[in-house]
Formats: structure tokens, C-alpha cells, sequence
């Protein structure tokens, strides 16, 4: 991720020497210096899975983020959650305002309000969901339910919920995003939204390689994303928990 101009001006330095038929930058937003530079040397540029919502004309490809968000919410509506937690990625990435609305919609269409008290910004790390998930499972009316946007930071919930001395999915269900390899290590395994981060890949390999041997213009693209159930959500406690006092965290 390029996120400083010193660092960018590097990159770009290194890149402009390698001789490359087109460049895909993945999970960042490239300066408009940078653009033009690859813009003048003609070649093209891809942003993959872009964090900003500045790409402007750059082709880029994506996941549908809204309706990942929204699947997992509904899925744990659908099993009889109201009070669902929800720890996003960073401010920043257009793709967690995605999946954050589309959280919000699903929320919505039960009937249920947006409580903001059970929205937290993350960093998508695994210490991240471990810190936010105790300060969420720490409120006097904790949630049933978190839906993380990313595995990493789902894991962090897993061990934000052990600190509790609760268990997966009996006193807390877990949903993540991504279906990385994680996942399926974890125990119980991680429900969570497939995001096609393989075929987005591929994808942006075949507009280059287009444009670099046919001229071809370059297009934006957005694959869809799958939930995919696991064992770590299921129907919510049946005696709720009386509100109790937070605990001491370090």
C-alpha cells in the first residue's frame, strides 16, 4: 500500500525502471502524479480492490462490497440476531463504507435500527478486531453478534471472546470477510463473504495484457462475493445476559 509521497515517488522511480508492459497497483489510491507519470510512459494502470473513492477514469477491479456486507448481516438476522456488532476496515477504504451501508441496509429491511454504538472503525489486524471486539462485547447489553470485515480482524473478535470467557458461535457468532486460508484453521471455522481475490487478480492481468498487445481500452469491473456458512455463527442465546459491569483491560 502506497500511502506516503515519499514512498510513492519511490515506488514509481522503481517501477518506471523495470521495464513493465502496465502496472496494477492492489489495495491503494494512487497520487494524480503517479497516474500521470504511468499516463505518460504509456502504461497502463489497474487498480485493483482501490481503497479511495478517487479512482476517477482508472480502470479498476472489485468485489461487490455492499452486497457482501449485506448478506452476512441478513444471515445473521436470518438466524435471529438483533444486536449485531460490526467492526470495519479503516475510514479511508471505500470498500469498508461499502460493506458498512450494506450492513445498515440489511438492518433496515428486518426492521431493526442502526444502533452506533455497535459500529466500530478498525484496521483490519488482528489486534484491531481483538481490542474493538472486547470493547463491544465489554457494553452493558453486548452484542449477539459481529460481523468483521476482514478474517484477520475476525480472528481478533475470537480472542476478544475467549478473554470473555465466551464461546463461539453458542454465546457469540462471528462473521468475517475475505475467506482467507484462516478460516478453515480457526476453530470453530469462520463463516465469512468470499471475495474473489484470485479471479479480481486475473482479471486485471487480462486488461493489461490486452492493452499492452492490442491497444484495447481498459474498463472497470466488479465480481461478486459468496457467503460462505461455517460453523462459527448460529441462533443467538436463549436467556439474554444481564447487563453487567465492563471489565478491567490492560
Amino acid at each position: 500500500m502506497i500511502d506516503q509521497d515519499g514512498a510513492e515517488a519511490a515506488w514509481l522511480d522503481r517501477m518506471l525502471g523495470r521495464g513493465s508492459d502496465g502496472v496494477i497497483a492492489a489495495v491503494t489510491d494512487l497520487g494524480p502524479t503517479a497516474r500521470e507519470a504511468l499516463a505518460g510512459r504509456g502504461l497502463p494502470l489497474v487498480l485493483l480492490d482501490p481503497v479511495g473513492a478517487s479512482a476517477g477514469d482508472t480502470p479498476t477491479v472489485s468485489a461487490t462490497n455492499w452486497a457482501g456486507g449485506l448478506a452476512a448481516t441478513e444471515h445473521l438476522v436470518g438466524l435471529g440476531h438483533t444486536r449485531i456488532g460490526i467492526i470495519t476496515g479503516p475510514k479511508n477504504e471505500s470498500c469498508s463504507a461499502d460493506r458498512l451501508d450494506g450492513y445498515g441496509a440489511a438492518l433496515r429491511r428486518a426492521g431493526l435500527a442502526i444502533d452506533l454504538g455497535l459500529v466500530r472503525h478498525g484496521n483490519s489486524m488482528i489486534d484491531g478486531g481483538r481490542a474493538l471486539g472486547g470493547k463491544l462485547l465489554d457494553l452493558p447489553l453486548r452484542p449477539t453478534a459481529i460481523f468483521s470485515c476482514s478474517d484477520e480482524q475476525a480472528y481478533g473478535v475470537y480472542q476478544a471472546a475467549q478473554d470473555c470467557g465466551l464461546r463461539i458461535p453458542e454465546d457469540l457468532s462471528v462473521v468475517g470477510f475475505d475467506d482467507v486460508n484462516l478460516c478453515q484453521w480457526v476453530s470453530p471455522q469462520m463463516t465469512t463473504v468470499r471475495q474473489p481475490l484470485a479471479e479480481m487478480g486475473a482479471v486485471a492481468v487480462r486488461q493489461i495484457a490486452g492493452r499492452a498487445g492490442q491497444g484495447q481500452p481498459l474498463g472497470c469491473f466488479e465480481l461478486p462475493t459468496e457467503l460462505i456458512v461455517r460453523a462459527s455463527t448460529a441462533p443467538p442465546p436463549k436467556r439474554a445476559k444481564e447487563p453487567r459491569a465492563p471489565r478491567d483491560v490492560e
